[in-house]
């Protein structure tokens, strides 16, 4: 069976090679809206059930088992999204400065007519952040595409996690190979 990846993130590509080396990329073009007065769980699962299900429909999917994600960065209840310009980063930075936050992402799969949604949630403790180095990390462009203004894979900025770390990257290969793997698509073991 076809593995489509309905996702433009080149990280979510880079991760599920990991696990599923032959698969296509077909972004879903869908907003990612759905009520935020949803249980953290529910809402990226929600967000990720319907991009895979938009591509899922596309001609060109047709007979393909096809994988939706979206990952949120959530401090103290508040969910931060890709930052909207420069000075959005810095806050989201300067904010989780010293700071636990968790990350949640929700992962669809649609493969023979059939849904399964999961979801991942991962602690993240920052370590102070000076205002230099996230003057000097914004300037770089990284935190640009991120949800909450950074990537772990960036280092120096993360004193501990508690959960997947691929989670925090974006795609938490602990459940997409269950997922994967219960679909029936054979998948790598280990990473």
């Amino acid at each position: 069976m076809r593995l489509i990846l309905a996702s433009a993130s080149p990280r979510r590509r880079e991760l599920l090679k990991k696990v599923y080396p032959a698969f296509e990329v077909l972004p879903a073009r869908g907003g990612e809206n759905a009520d935020p007065s949803l249980p953290l769980d529910e809402f990226v699962k929600l967000l990720a059930r319907r991009k895979a299900e938009e591509v899922a429909a596309l001609p060109e999917a047709a007979g393909a088992a096809v994988l939706g994600a979206d990952t949120v960065v959530v401090l103290d209840g508040r969910i931060l999204g890709k930052p909207r310009d420069e000075a959005d980063a810095a806050k989201m930075l300067s904010a989780l400065s010293g700071r636990t936050h968790e990350v949640f992402t929700g992962v669809a799969l649609v493969a023979g007519g059939v849904l399964r949604a999961g979801c991942a949630r991962t602690e993240v403790t920052f370590l102070p952040l000076s205002e230099a180095f996230i003057r000097d990390y914004v300037a770089s462009g990284s935190p640009m595409d991120k949800a909450g203004a950074y990537g772990i894979q960036d280092g120096g900025l993360v004193e501990k996690i508690s959960g997947s770390y691929s989670n925090v990257v974006g795609l938490p290969l602990e459940l997409c190979r269950e997922m994967l793997s219960g679909a029936g698509l054979k998948v790598f073991e280990r990473e």
